[in-house]
This record gives C-alpha cells, structure tokens and sequence, in this order.
C-alpha cells in the first residue's frame, strides 16, 4: 500500500471512531431524557392513598410557568375533600395573582385495581390515575380557557407525598404533543 492510500485507510477508520464516539454520545443523551416510570416510587413512603391525604380541607400554592420557565400566573387553593365509599369528590376553589377565581369539582372513584378514575366540569373524558408507593401519576385532557377562547391540552399530572401533611404536584401540559408549560402546586393538609 502506498503512503497516499495509507492516510486515507487512517482518516476513515478515525472518521469511524468519530461516528461511534458521537453515536454513543447520543445515545447516552438521550437515555437521560428517558421519562420517569410509576414503578420507580413503588418502595417509596409514606404511600400515597388520594382519599386519606385529601381528607378534609388541604392547601395549595402553585404556579404556571410558560415552555420557556417564566412564571406566568400564581395560584392559592383550597381543596375540601369528603370520601364516601370508593369516591372522593374534591372540591378546589382557585384564587389567580390576578384576583380571578374557579372552582373545579372532582369525582374520583377508586377501582378494583387500586387505580383511580375521575372527571370535573373542566375535563374532557376521564382522567385516570395510578398510585405506586407516594407517588400517584395522572393523564388527562382539560378544557383551558385563555382570554375569549378555550384549548383542549392533554395534563401529564405527578403528585408525590413527602410526609403526612406535604404533597408535591407537577404538571406537564402539552397541546399536539408539545409542551406549552407546566404547573407546579405545594399542597399542605391541615389538622393531621
């Protein structure tokens, strides 16, 4: 083999390496963008049961943030829940930084399974929801009205309970598959 075609043979086999360098380099990437799984709490305490934790009367602070992390609107909350037999209805009445208020009214039955089915005023269809240890993972389709007009965008809903009185929601909304923002809620129940 001549030296012109030697250096040719070493410039493809580093543009190989290259290649691979860079394809496990993806590949890595976006195995960190894998999302989370339910089972992944299942070990975790205190285990979440929605009809214990929202019991009574629980609060909430919580804000929207737009894709891009600007905090768009801040919320307070307050959650009354009455439980009577596999249903727990919720009743939430929002209060907006902007002084604008809504209610939402909640039917959540608990099923065989232990998962949960619900509906509101607000929510396409029904929602459904699984509990695994703390956690308790929502998907559901809600009717948002923003200004003269309303949008149907599809709620990717995590809530976690850190102890007895604490829980932690996170939202992801998305409207055609892509996210439009999330919304984030502190919930803290009174009385325990």
């Amino acid at each position: 083999m001549d030296a012109i075609a030697m250096r040719k043979d070493a410039r493809g086999r580093r543009g190989s390496w290259l290649a691979l360098i860079m394809l496990a380099v993806l590949a890595l990437a976006l195995g960190g963008c894998a999302s989370q799984q339910l089972s992944d709490y299942a070990g975790k305490t205190p285990v979440f049961d929605p009809a214990v934790f929202f019991k009574g009367r629980t609060e909430a602070w919580g804000m929207f943030q737009k894709r891009g992390g600007e905090v768009a609107r801040r919320f307070h909350v307050v959650v009354t829940g009455s439980v009577e037999g596999n249903t727990l209805t919720l009743d939430e009445r929002f209060r907006y930084d902007d002084g604008q208020t809504q209610t939402r009214v909640w039917t959540l039955v608990r099923q065989p399974d232990n998962s949960w089915r619900g509906s509101a005023g607000d929510v396409i269809g029904e929602a459904i929801g699984h509990t695994a240890g703390n956690a308790l993972h929502w998907n559901y389709t809600l009717l948002l009205p923003v200004d003269d007009k309303q949008y149907e965008v599809q709620m990717d809903d995590w809530m976690y309970q850190m102890d007895e009185r604490t829980l932690i929601n996170r939202t992801s909304m998305r409207k055609f598959g892509v996210e439009v923002g999330q919304v984030t809620l502190f919930f803290r129940k009174e009385g325990v």
